[in-house]
């Protein structure tokens, strides 16, 4: 699986390398949360735009996570991410084999929505449009120095 690899920065993006995980559990409590395979986690916390094919073929479905207004993301379940992006911008966009695309754009106020992975890596989306990083940290060894 690609989550083999390490998630790669561009210049304007980083690539996240969830391609061929499959949506395993959704949740909904203030967020929208899609479990991925290999303990990856999308978790959306602003209005995320969910549509189906190619851009202007149909239009968005706002989904509201802090009204659990979200029943169209159940289309997502078993489905198998093609492409996950996190924008510098502080905007996500996933896009699956059922040709449903998801989009999510930074809040001014709060952090809109949240990646995180089993190695340690996490992407947020800061309030008003920027995104932070975590990387892995080294392991220790139990004499203090790096594995």
């Amino acid at each position: 699986m690609s989550t083999e690899k390490s998630p790669a920065e561009h210049e304007n993006r980083w690539i996240l390398n969830l391609r061929g995980l499959r949506v395993t559990k959704i949740s909904v409590d203030f967020r929208l949360v899609l479990v991925l395979d290999s303990d990856w986690e999308v978790a959306l916390e602003a209005p995320v735009g969910l549509s189906r094919g190619t851009g202007h073929a149909s239009p968005s479905v706002i989904l509201k996570p802090e009204s659990q207004d979200v029943a169209a993301a159940l289309a997502l379940f078993g489905a198998k991410v093609l492409s996950a992006v996190a924008f510098k911008s502080g905007t996500l966009r996933l896009v699956f084999d059922t040709g449903h695309h998801l989009t999510c754009t930074s809040d001014p106020s709060f952090e809109a929505w949240q990646v995180t992975g089993s190695a340690g890596w996490r992407f947020a989306s800061l309030p008003g449009g920027d995104l932070a990083v975590w990387t892995p940290s080294p392991r220790l060894r139990v004499d203090g120095g790096a594995v």
